[in-house]
């Protein structure tokens, strides 16, 4: 029997009073399944919620079926963590940044293709030596872009009501001769302000997890995120009926949880009737057993958020895996 004792979050590293305070402010949104889960990650990640080293984002609270907590970690908080194992230090250089003219405009006034960030490593496996990490983040798979419509709405009752206010549900529909939608940055948080510094936060972020991965695994920086919430608000309220149906069908119905299926893969929003497809996929492709561990490491707050989302499909995604692992380890 094990002597070690886990204990409650509660009482590992908050007080009552404390709990509340968090709750209040940077856990607001979340049910008491989803504040346990995320205390217990700040507890286990040593991050202080008082100092926004992490917080919670709840997307689609007013749909029981679409609603999924996220949970944020600044850059600081994640620097933080990679200091801890006294194995990281950050690079010299600024990151780099790639432009292309052609590509300015509304959704992206730079122009920006890219961003990379170096940080490095302590190899201790071989000589001890330090080894470079990079991350690589693109412009059109960070910056929120929404759709900007221009033109005149009527607000037309959908016959649904909000499940947590009882509130009707209300859609925008174009009035007729109205103009289309426009791509556009949305420009309402940091990213019209400072585009290459969000920009180069998720290309760093992406550097820390792939250099430390048992430690900052689901844990995302907040820029990562906020393509996520600027869909998560517009699609089905900024475009008439018809274009909302082509829109979600192209971004897989706008339910999706967000998985790192490679070690230097970047992190991919996969629709959620293809998450048990693709991990399949994924999995039947490893080649070692330290892959399988590794994967399932990465990935294991997504993988959580699948069964609760998709209980059935994820029990068969399970014995998957479990298949496959048993079937490396007989190699």
């Amino acid at each position: 029997m094990s002597n070690n004792v886990v204990a409650h979050p509660s009482a590992h590293m908050f007080s009552a009073a404390q709990l509340d305070l968090i709750k209040r402010t940077v856990a607001a949104d979340t049910n008491p399944a989803e504040f346990d889960l995320f205390v217990t990650v700040a507890r286990n990640a040593g991050l202080d919620p008082f100092r926004r080293q992490i917080s919670a984002l709840v997307f689609s609270k007013g749909d029981a079926a679409k609603r999924r907590m996220s949970i944020i970690t600044g850059i600081d908080g994640l620097r933080t963590i990679a200091a801890r194992s006294g194995r990281y230090r950050p690079d010299e250089d600024e990151p780099r940044f790639e432009y292309d003219a052609d590509l300015k405009g509304p959704a992206n006034p730079l122009g920006l293709v890219k961003a990379s960030v170096r940080i490095w490593i302590a190899d201790v496996a071989r000589d001890g030596g330090w080894r470079p990490v990079s991350g690589v983040a693109y412009w059109d798979e960070y910056a929120p872009i929404k759709d900007d419509v221009e033109g005149d709405f009527d607000l037309i009752p959908t016959g649904e009501t909000w499940p947590d206010s009882g509130k009707p549900k209300m859609k925008k529909v174009l009035r007729s001769g109205s103009g289309a939608a426009i791509r556009r940055l949305d420009t309402s948080g940091q990213w019209g302000k400072m585009p290459r510094v969000m920009l180069s936060k998720c290309a760093e972020a992406q550097a820390l997890r792939k250099a430390f991965p048992e430690d900052l695994s689901a844990l995302y920086e907040g820029a990562e995120l906020d393509r996520a919430q600027a869909s998560d608000l517009s699609p089905s309220e900024m475009i008439e009926a018809s274009a909302i149906n082509d829109r979600l069908t192209r971004i897989g119905s706008g339910r999706s949880i967000t998985f790192q299926l490679f070690p230097n893969g970047p992190l991919e929003p996969i629709p959620l009737g293809q998450v048990a497809d693709r991990i399949m996929e994924t999995v039947d492709g490893f080649s070692s057993l330290q892959q399988a561990r590794w994967f399932a490491d990465a990935n294991t707050h997504p993988l959580r958020e699948f069964w609760a989302q998709s209980p059935t499909d994820a029990l068969a995604l399970k014995k998957h895996m479990e298949e496959a692992k048993a079937r490396l380890e007989a190699q």
